[in-house]
């Protein structure tokens, strides 16, 4: 046994079943061993797909996504995918190969300093130096990777030690006990609220990490407290629950913010800074808030909690709800902002204009997804808009970069998520500059056998930009492209493509994308006047409550 193969026997031993990447010289014997093992190696077409879709696996399954590059450039490509992980709390380990220990004094062809380079976006990582460490290097990868908050962590893999014989086994994976918050916090935190004349609950993605939805939802219920989630924190509250009032963390005022305008006490669930800027919800630092985590808060400003609940989620939640002293329903006002919400929602049901209003088509897309069904988001204008008006009745059903923000992120997504929901209706929702950046995956979809509908939001141009221009500037430069026949193209790589032509064409098509058994490709002229106009809209904004 060499070192690739006691590398591939632990990464087997931590339950390991795709590894996702590209194959090069500097990593031959991590793909020798990888092919005599249990473990499906994916082939991608470019190594930030690959990062995309350990990403995702380890968001999706809460176990870490494995991606896999040669050294230099396939490192440097691979680093996009693995500074999202970091950012967007997913866990993810990269493996990297590497030159030969006797090369790296001098000048070196493809040579990097690739843990120097990968140490900004990582929770941790090492160079395997010595076969007999490798036992060692991978647990610790896979335990910091996964333990909150997860992450990505990164092991170098120079070829010469790869090749070396190597004697040891796999370590026992140890079991993470819960932690529980301590009395004190518990006992602070239902006094607050029993206080509080009209308290908020903000959900985040730690609440999702934690399983923690049927908790936060029996919380609020019980309480009469009405709950913004994150961009990240959808489905943790049913969005059909009366409670509910949908989505916190647009850049620019919206319905949302008037509930934050009118509290007295914010109670923060498994919420991460990085989500939503607390000085976008509490710029002068006054709202007193709970925060309920899995780890201590995070210094800022304009988040200084009266009270730190810090352990287990789901049990921190059931034992201030047993504290609290709290009767009857929320204040009037919530109701009549989340009737508000739905009003604003609702009104694109039957909008017929051409092309489409990114309201409608986020409507609509809805409507044919059914609640377990997956939304993978790109970034982009059309991310704001699925931010905002694509809602969910159960966690990890739409999935959106924040953290990090990447573009490219939708079709290798959607790739990893139809591998760990087979049986699911999995969209990749991308903006057409999106598309272009990773495309070349849909080749990889058909190839494993994973059938998702791409939708392109197409407005020849980089919406989002071209928005925050005319927000700044009032006119905009050099956000203009052309594109090529995407149908043309789908139908190029042996998939299917279609084209929406008139509004009412919409949901047929989606219905019958979605049907099909090889991936599918939709080309939707969006109409982005609508981005200025609720610019223009929120600016006039106020709370009637």
């Amino acid at each position: 046994m060499n070192t690739a193969e006691l590398l591939v026997s632990c990464l087997e031993n931590e339950g390991v079943r795709y590894v996702f990447g590209l194959p090069g010289e500097e990593n031959l014997e991590v793909l020798r061993a990888l092919s005599n093992s249990s473990i499906q190696f994916i082939t991608t077409r470019h190594e930030q797909g690959a990062a995309f879709m350990a990403d995702v696996y380890g968001r999706l399954t809460g176990k870490a996504g494995v991606c896999l590059s040669t050294l230099g450039p396939g490192a440097t490509n691979l680093m996009t995918g693995v500074a999202d992980a970091n950012l967007d709390g997913a866990p993810l380990v990269a493996i990297t190969g590497q030159v030969g220990t006797d090369r790296m004094h001098i000048e070196s062809h493809q040579y990097l300093d690739l843990v120097a380079m990968f140490s900004p976006v990582t929770k941790w990582n090492a160079q395997i130096v010595r076969p007999s460490i490798t036992p060692e290097i991978v647990r610790k990868a896979f335990k910091r990777s996964q333990t909150e908050k997860p992450g990505a962590v990164h092991i170098d893999v120079p070829e010469n030690i790869a090749a070396m014989p190597a004697v040891g086994h796999p370590l026992t994976i140890d079991k993470q006990e819960k932690s529980y918050a301590s009395y004190q916090g518990l006992n602070e935190a239902a006094a607050a609220i029993s206080r509080a004349t009209n308290p908020l609950i903000l959900v985040g993605n730690g609440a999702i990490r934690a399983h923690a939805a049927a908790a936060l939802t029996e919380f609020a219920t019980r309480l009469q407290i009405p709950v913004a989630n994150t961009f990240m924190g959808k489905g943790v509250i049913p969005y059909t629950h009366p409670l509910s009032l949908w989505t916190a963390g647009l850049q620019q005022r919206d319905y949302i913010s008037c509930a934050f305008d009118h509290t007295d006490l914010v109670i923060a669930v498994g919420y991460d800074l990085i989500e939503y800027s607390p000085k976008k919800w509490n710029p002068e630092g006054k709202v007193p808030i709970i925060h309920i985590g899995a780890a201590q808060a995070e210094i800022d400003s304009s988040y200084i909690p009266i009270v730190e609940v810090v352990g287990d989620i789901s049990d921190s939640l059931m034992e201030i709800l047993h504290r609290c002293d709290r009767h009857g329903k929320p204040q009037p006002h919530a109701c009549e902002l989340r009737n508000d919400i739905r009003a604003d929602y609702e009104q694109y049901a039957d909008d017929s204009e051409y092309p489409i209003k990114p309201q409608k088509l986020i409507y609509d897309l809805r409507q044919v997804m059914a609640p377990e069904d997956i939304l993978i988001s790109d970034v982009g204008a059309h991310k704001m808009w699925i931010a905002r008006h694509y809602h969910c009745e159960r966690p990890n059903t739409c999935l959106i970069s924040n953290g990090f923000a990447a573009m490219g992120i939708a079709i290798p997504g959607a790739i990893a998520a139809k591998l760990v929901y087979p049986d699911r209706k999995v969209i990749a929702a991308t903006g057409d500059g999106g598309f272009m950046m990773n495309c070349q995956e849909l080749e990889t979809a058909l190839r494993v056998g994973t059938a998702f509908v791409t939708v392109i939001f197409n407005d020849c141009g980089y919406g989002l930009i071209e928005w925050k221009q005319h927000n700044h500037y009032g006119e905009s430069a050099f956000v203009k492209f052309g594109n090529p026949d995407f149908v043309k193209l789908a139908e190029s790589m042996g998939l299917k493509g279609y084209r929406v032509e008139s509004t009412a064409d919409l949901v047929p098509t989606l219905k019958e994308a979605l049907e099909q058994d090889v991936p599918a490709v939709i080309d939707c002229p969006v109409d982005y006047r609508e981005n200025i106009k609720f610019t223009q809209k929120a600016g006039g904004l106020t709370c009637s409550i």
